[in-house]
């Protein structure tokens, strides 16, 4: 099991990470005023832990100011399946892009594929992300995850294209069942390969739906003894009046939500 610690947390904080912990995490930060203004109520509501921010889309610049400012724990949203829609994209990154969401949106089943034929497009873009990262937060990201979970395609993660050593987003966590075997053998493939260079969570849901009441009490169940990730999109009315209104406190109960999003992690390649 990881081991999750909360930086500058007390010390009744670090005693409820050794046996748990309930990360919820808001996607799409900085794609739009909108998104980013709903998202950051939640943060303030002391019921999102952490974000995962876009880069150059419309609002990534006053988000990453807006993080700052805030002390918003804040990863990498990797995005290949929408036009980026900030100023100063470059047409070579815009092509390429457009590239690999015409690849990857293809079919269900293409971001299964491995295309050696958009490696470099896969490489290109990727990189770029990165960078604009760096420069808007002023250090890279110490998360990362996808718009979509693309960063879970067959390009990204057999082409080892995340840094080594930051945390990733693993696949859903599904109960016995739920999904067929082929699926289900698929996804645990990949999260065995993502454990190789990086550390993730125990388990992974959505936030919705939010009926019935069992599901998410499960969860959060759950997250007393282990890393839990909760996604959760705020833009959507639902999910923001569940995160501001108070219910998600009210249904978690005893188990509380980390106020960041940080992992105990080992050191790679410090040991076989």
């Amino acid at each position: 099991m990881l081991e999750v610690s909360v930086a500058g947390a007390s010390s009744d904080v670090h005693d409820f990470a050794r046996r748990g912990a309930l990360i919820i995490n808001a996607d799409d930060w900085g794609r739009d005023r909108d998104t980013t203004d709903r998202i950051l109520d939640c943060v303030l509501c002391a019921t999102v832990s952490s974000v995962s921010g876009m880069v150059f889309m419309e609002d990534s610049e006053r988000a990453a100011a807006t993080a700052r400012q805030h002390n918003v724990s804040t990863g990498l949203h990797l995005n290949f399946t929408t036009p980026f829609s900030g100023t100063g994209v470059s047409p070579k990154l815009a092509e390429h892009q457009r590239r690999l969401t015409q690849h990857l949106r293809r079919n269900r089943f293409a971001p299964l594929l491995y295309r050696p034929a958009l490696g470099v497009s896969f490489e290109y873009v990727v990189k770029a992300q990165l960078d604009e990262f760096r420069r808007l937060y002023g250090a890279g990201p110490g998360r990362i995850d996808g718009h979509h979970h693309m960063h879970l395609c067959a390009n990204v993660v057999f082409g080892n294209l995340l840094p080594k050593g930051t945390i990733v987003r693993r696949n859903f966590s599904f109960r016995a069942g739920e999904k067929g075997l082929a699926n289900r053998l698929y996804r645990d493939l990949i999260d065995r390969v993502i454990r190789r260079r990086h550390d993730t969570t125990d388990y992974m849901f959505a936030l919705p739906p939010l009926s019935p009441s069992d599901r998410l009490q499960r969860i959060f169940a759950l997250a007393e003894q282990f890393a839990v990730e909760l996604e959760t999109h705020p833009v959507d009315p639902a999910e923001y009046r569940y995160l501001t209104e108070g219910e998600v406190l009210r249904q978690a109960g005893r188990v509380p939500i980390t106020p960041t999003y940080t992992l105990c992690c080992r050191r790679f390649g410090a040991a076989a």
